[in-house]
């Protein structure tokens, strides 16, 4: 009975992860010029945020925590970056076919160095943001 109700669950995250926000044209395709480049810079620790058109509460909490931790830890360091990726979007194809993305992901990479953050994101974003903050910021570091 508990696996059909978390299954339930699973399927209507999955589906409400569809909400509709979506960029101005502009900023679309500067984080698509950005994501081109990271692709090719292995000096770089790309912390990556995976979302279609559409998403959920959870899912923006996750792209805010993520990107605030970037900008607050990491303001005065050029080699970390933080990269959101429209995964509809077929410029980011390459991004997308190389981590298996299938939904939203959260992925900090250098080279070929890279780990997914996803269920620890999802986890932790809305309820204990701080424990994502301090996640992130360990795995950034242990890449530098």
């Amino acid at each position: 009975m508990k696996k059909c109700i978390l299954i339930g669950l699973f399927a209507v995250l999955l589906v409400a992860c569809g909400g509709n926000t979506q960029k101005k044209n502009g900023q679309a395709a500067e984080s698509e010029t950005a994501a081109k480049e990271q692709v090719a810079d292995a000096s770089v620790v790309n912390v990556y945020y995976f979302h279609g058109k559409q998403r959920c509460k959870t899912c923006m909490a996750v792209e805010k925590v993520t990107k605030e931790t970037i900008e607050k830890a990491f303001a005065d360091n050029k080699k970390v970056r933080f990269v959101e990726i429209n995964t509809e979007d077929k410029a980011n194809a390459k991004l997308v076919e190389k981590y298996e993305i299938t939904w939203n992901a959260l992925i900090i990479e250098k080279g070929d160095n890279y780990i997914d953050l996803t269920k620890e994101g999802f986890a932790n974003a809305v309820n204990t943001p701080d424990v994502l903050t301090e996640l992130i910021k360990k795995e950034v570091n242990a890449r530098l």
